[in-house]
């Protein structure tokens, strides 16, 4: 698959709604997990992933300057609603008309995007994090093969500079990526996720 064409609301709708479904999954006894998120508990990784949904819809309406948009809730008292009603935002912000149209600051990565660009962004930010807490809890991330590979498309137009990736930044280094590897799995590993380390159970 190619860029060019994609349509990345609708492919970024998908891979929101299955993070939302494995979030949902986690039990109370779940927050603490470790997550392939190096230092991260699921608590933690799903309190950034609340504030980039809010971020990114700030931004599709223009305000993605704002620094208070960007931030990590306080309250994470109830992770799995907090992050729901977070997804439901995104969603709707990038279903607005003309929303792909305009440009998005991002200012984690330093500047305004144009709109579709900066939905493709989120959406494979996405398929990443659905798989993080699905790894972390143990289970399969359920996503159809044409999501797989526009993800993969994406991941590797993702800089691979090792200047740009690691700790402060949104991937860890590029991983080796074996041969037969799928369109998941080659895209985690271009992002710096290690699939073995992270077996399903059952």
């Amino acid at each position: 698959m190619t860029l060019t064409g994609a349509d990345f609301v609708a492919l970024d709708r998908i891979a929101v709604r299955e993070a939302v479904r494995v979030v949902d999954l986690a039990t109370p006894d779940d927050w603490a997990r470790d997550t392939p998120c190096a230092g991260w508990t699921l608590r933690r990784l799903v309190a950034h992933m609340t504030a980039q949904h809010v971020g990114f819809a700030a931004a599709a309406r223009g305000a993605g300057r704002e620094p208070r948009h960007w931030r990590e809730p306080e309250d994470m008292s109830e992770p799995a609603r907090t992050h729901r009603s977070a997804a439901a935002a995104v969603l709707a912000a990038f279903a607005e008309p003309g929303a792909t149209e305009r440009a998005f600051t991002l200012p984690e990565l330093g500047g305004d995007f144009p709109g579709g660009r900066a939905v493709s962004f989120h959406f494979v930010d996405y398929v990443v994090h659905a798989w993080d807490v699905a790894a972390a809890l143990g289970v399969a991330v359920d996503l159809p093969e044409h999501v797989r590979l526009a993800a993969l498309a994406v991941a590797r137009n993702v800089p691979a500079d090792p200047a740009r990736r690691g700790p402060g930044f949104a991937f860890a280094p590029v991983l080796e990526v074996p041969s037969g590897s799928g369109p998941l799995e080659e895209a985690l590993r271009l992002l710096g996720r290690a699939p073995e380390r992270w077996p399903a159970r059952g």
